[in-house]
């Protein structure tokens, strides 16, 4: 009986990007724990640790409502203006 082999890329260098061993999946394997790195051992600080501070998130928010508004503002602007031009104008 032959032995199948894995199919050998030039570009492969054997690193592995995305572990696909993920909880729901058909081939998650429990037992195996493929190399994860704890978070307290990475080199990079992760940019979500650090919340923000309530000001900061006040400001975000404030910043976002004004925005939506904004372009709430535009469309109800330009839904009177089309109403004013259809009937004073295109239904005289």
């Amino acid at each position: 009986m032959r032995k199948v082999q894995k199919k050998q890329f030039d570009d492969d260098d054997g690193r592995t990007i995305v572990d696909m061993n993920v909880e729901g999946m058909p081939w998650y394997d429990r037992r195996h724990d493929f190399g994860r790195v704890p978070e307290s051992e990475t080199n990079q600080p992760s940019p979500y640790s650090t919340g923000m501070t309530d000001r900061e998130l006040r400001l975000y928010t404030w910043g976002a409502v004004k925005a939506g508004l904004l372009v709430a503002s535009v469309f109800v602007l330009t839904w009177i203006l089309l109403v004013l031009f259809m009937t004073k104008v295109l239904f005289r």
